[in-house]
């Protein structure tokens, strides 16, 4: 980079000089326009790089009518779920000019319309990022389109168009996991729900239900018991269920979180896991391999999924390898991990 004589920074006025182009084609080149040639892009771009010039990001802001961010919402109770789909964005992101905003809201108030206006209004960014529970509200994915701003919605299932939406098989691996324990004989099997509105949550449940009805088995009412995907509710769950005359011999619950809880409770009650009491949970997340013994759970790709929900997202402002990431759509899909907290009942 040979810069200015000196010291002086270069302009965009000298770029174009350069590039023998007007203010306007180098702008539109730098804000990565599509009605660009392919030789005036690359004459532009060797220009930027001889003269070294660093665009302005407040000015491209200005040309482009959007801040360079993309905003993730979010009324998640599982802060690690977060922070593993924030992460994949930013894997996404990193040699982009983007920066990633996180804006937690509150699913249940009557201003949460307003409130993302606003907000959406106020930051301007390029696109947004709703995360379950939100992303199944239909009223948010409106006002976003009314806005003007991308979005992509996240779920356990479909929610919308494929270009609006990154989805998992939440229903179809629960299935694939509960009939492991019918396999291995167990008949007794308890449940514990994620937390109510979820869809995630639904998906889990109906998945559990449907492999046992497989089974010729069904769901006795004792053996059912409510969650929030938080470890309190597991521990609660516990209690309730390993409390019975009859307890379940294995228990799915929707998260790890809340196995973690339940086998706390196995532990102080001296029901030896996997011998009397099998446990499977879902999202594989630390939790899974940091507690004994090591849970077999649910492997829910939910940093993949952030990687690609930036990709639908902004695909014009990642560059070559950020495109190149996860492109296999398998990379999306939820898998079952069988470790050490399973077994035969009665082992």
């Amino acid at each position: 980079m040979v810069g200015q004589a000196g010291g002086k920074q270069p302009t965009i006025n000298d770029v174009a000089a350069l590039a023998g182009v007007s203010k306007k084609t180098v702008s539109r080149v730098i804000n990565r326009s599509e009605f660009i040639s392919e030789k005036t892009r690359k004459a532009v771009q060797g220009a930027i790089e001889t003269l070294g010039f660093v665009p302005n990001p407040q000015a491209r802001a200005l040309a482009f009518r959007r801040n360079f961010l993309i905003a993730l919402l979010h009324d998640n109770p599982n802060a690690q779920t977060v922070l593993n789909f924030q992460q994949g964005v930013l894997d996404a992101i990193k040699d982009s000019d983007l920066a990633l905003l996180v804006r937690p809201v509150d699913r249940g108030s009557d201003r949460l319309l307003d409130d993302v206006r606003t907000f959406l209004e106020k930051q301007r960014p390029i696109g947004a990022m709703l995360l379950p529970p939100i992303s199944e509200n239909d009223d948010l994915a409106a006002l976003c389109e009314t806005l003007g701003v991308r979005y992509v919605r996240v779920g356990s299932a479909p929610l919308d168009d494929p270009q609006h939406c990154v989805s998992s098989n939440d229903h179809d691996v629960v299935k694939e996991a509960v009939r492991r324990l019918v396999d291995l004989g167990h008949r007794r099997i308890g449940f514990v729900r994620g937390p109510e509105g979820f869809r995630s949550a639904a998906e889990r449940e109906k998945g559990f239900r449907e492999a046992l009805a497989d089974a010729g088995l069904s769901l006795a009412e004792e053996h059912y018991a409510p969650g929030n995907y938080r470890y309190a509710a597991g521990v609660e769950a516990g209690e309730k269920l390993l409390a019975l005359a009859e307890p379940p011999t294995a228990i799915f619950c929707s998260n790890d979180e809340m196995a973690a809880g339940v086998m706390s409770v196995a532990h102080g009650k001296g029901i030896a896991v996997p011998g009397a009491l099998s446990i499977i949970g879902f999202d594989d997340s630390p939790t899974a391999t940091h507690i004994w013994p090591a849970l077999s759970t649910v492997r829910w790709p939910i940093r993949q999924m952030g990687v690609r929900a930036a990709q639908l997202l902004v695909p014009d402002f990642l560059g070559a390898g950020a495109k190149a990431i996860d492109p296999d759509p398998a990379a999306l899909t939820s898998t079952f991990v069988e470790r050490q907290s399973v077994a035969p009942p009665g082992r």
